[in-house]
């Protein structure tokens, strides 16, 4: 049985193979006590953890995972990328032209010692990721300031201009007790004290991390789950298994040739939603001759991304035809039918055609990408310019290597390269970091130069209050994206988990780090 969401911050990063060091998994910490019995979850994710349970100082989402059930957040995505209030009483108040916000908080809202959550904690929140140079540091560099009103309103001031993702994104800080945290930050990131629905129980480095009910918890909601235990497996086939054996009570990330499988399985549901996340291939825009936008389109021509999907990931992901991911876009609303009809469908003639006239004739170029789906695809796209009279060089490199190599730009390393970012409900999380000519041979190898005032329009969009405004400094750029080819949409993970039928309640989330969301206004998931 398939389960779909019911709507229709991540912690941003450059998405890599997907692989990571699996979890050391000892007799016993896997799996569930039988249908419908005893009181723990047991939920294995599908990469394993960096440890860090400290939202001021954790990049990574699999710990997030953890720490969104024991922290709770000033606003917080509902069923979908949208924010609502937490530990905020409601909408803050904009002033100075959107450069200046007062927040009014619950009162009574307290952390799991007890303490009560003020206003002096909200802004240390968001100031401590910059002030201690931490990897988040970028997601709050747009706050010059804070400053604490009384125990319950904080008033934070941004720099002169406003910074567009602010009421959409950084307003979902995740809030930390400051006095807890400065007195011992290490011990603090292994046994944190948060104000959320569950208390940090224990861990096990790298074997799993126990949570119990705060049966205090200052909110109305009490979750109807006592225990949870989160283990990590990143290998596939062992998930698999531990799912249909009953060794567990849910898993993420689903594969897509089990989907079938498991949709199959006696006492087995599946739950899907998608995810804000850009699977793409990049063109080297800055020499050789996939500078010349009618070999990108040629290319583009050459094989049948729709089949490819179908084929290969049709159970787990869905088609993109822009940047901007399709559950981002149900915020903002962008032209994506207008967008699918202006990408180069599957043509192999004209691609032969346009190769014929554009290209040089030993026309051979080198594909980087990381292993996995996206190695597929690459032999996909070789295999079809080798049908028309080209071919590709296809190289499956490590990540660290990968990295390395398309940052470059050089011609003499690749021509193109595959890879995936994920980001959250507002299109600067795309557009900056990966078009923008500042994050050149950072986050983006294409060195896209864009029309004239292309660059000008993404620094707009990002420094610009109102969505209205910004739809419309945006649109255009993601036009000229869709237009001129430097990327080349592929598409979007799906985020999937299955469980056994005994777990009640649950729902798939289209933020990867809210999975599992076991208690919330929507949902109360129970073992029955």
């Amino acid at each position: 049985m398939v389960v779909p969401n019911h709507s229709a911050v991540t912690r941003r990063r450059l998405l890599g193979s997907g692989a990571a060091i699996a979890a050391s998994l000892i007799a016993g910490c896997i799996g569930g006590e039988g249908p419908g019995g005893g009181d723990r979850l047991h939920f294995t994710q599908e990469q394993s953890r960096e440890e860090q349970f400290d939202p001021v100082v954790s990049n990574d989402a699999y710990s997030f995972q953890v720490i969104q059930l024991v922290f709770d957040g000033l606003y917080e995505y509902g069923e979908g990328l949208e924010l609502q209030p937490k530990l905020a009483t409601g909408e803050p108040t904009v002033e100075r032209d959107g450069t200046r916000y007062i927040f009014e908080l619950e009162e009574g809202a307290t952390f799991h010692n007890g303490d009560e959550v003020t206003a002096g904690d909200v802004a240390h929140s968001f100031t401590a990721p910059v002030e201690e140079e931490t990897e988040n540091a970028s997601e709050y560099d747009m706050i010059e300031s804070t400053e604490v009103i009384d125990d319950y309103q904080l008033q934070v001031d941004l720099g002169e201009d406003p910074y567009g993702p602010f009421e959409l994104a950084t307003m979902g800080v995740t809030v930390v007790p400051e006095s807890v945290r400065t007195e011992d930050r290490e011990a603090f990131n292994t046994d944190p004290v948060g104000s959320g629905p569950f208390e940090f129980a224990g861990l096990q480095e790298n074997e799993y991390v126990d949570l119990e009910r705060n049966d205090d918890y200052w909110d109305d909601l009490e979750p109807n789950v006592p225990e949870v235990r989160f283990v990590a497996h990143d290998d596939d086939a062992g998930r698999v298994s531990d799912i249909r054996a009953e060794n567990t009570d849910v898993i993420a990330g689903v594969p897509n040739e089990d989907w079938d499988v498991l949709e199959d399985e006696s006492g087995v549901s599946l739950y899907s939603a998608e995810s804000p996340t850009f699977m793409y291939m990049a063109f080297n825009c800055n020499e050789g001759p996939t500078t010349n936008p009618e070999v990108r389109r040629a290319i583009a021509h050459s094989f049948s991304m729709s089949d490819f999907i179908e084929s290969n990931a049709g159970n787990v992901t869905s088609p993109m035809y822009s940047p901007i991911p399709p559950v981002v876009n149900e915020v903002w609303g962008f032209p994506q039918d207008e967008y699918q009809e202006l990408l180069p469908d599957y043509d192999p003639d004209g691609a032969q055609s346009l190769l014929d006239e554009h290209a040089p004739d030993d026309f051979t170029p080198t594909i980087i990408t990381p292993e996995g789906i996206r190695a597929q695809l690459a032999e996909r796209i070789a295999t079809r310019l080798d049908e028309i009279g080209y071919g590709a060089d296809v190289q499956v490199l490590d990540f660290a290597t990968l990295v390395d190599t398309y940052t470059s730009g050089s011609a003499d390393d690749y021509q193109m390269y595959l890879l995936g970012w994920t980001g959250g409900p507002d299109p600067d999380y795309y557009l900056y970091p990966l078009f923008h000519e500042s994050q050149a041979g950072v986050n983006q190898g294409h060195y896209y130069a864009g029309s004239s005032g292309f660059h000008a329009a993404i620094a707009e969009g990002r420094n610009s209050a109102g969505q209205e405004e910004r739809y419309d400094i945006y649109e255009p750029v993601i036009r000229e994206i869709v237009e001129q080819v430097p990327v080349l949409p592929a598409f979007t993970q799906d985020n999937t988990m299955a469980a056994r039928d005994y777990v009640q309640g649950l729902q798939a989330h289209p933020e990867v780090t809210r999975n599992p969301t076991l208690v919330a206004d929507y949902t109360n998931v129970s073992l029955e």
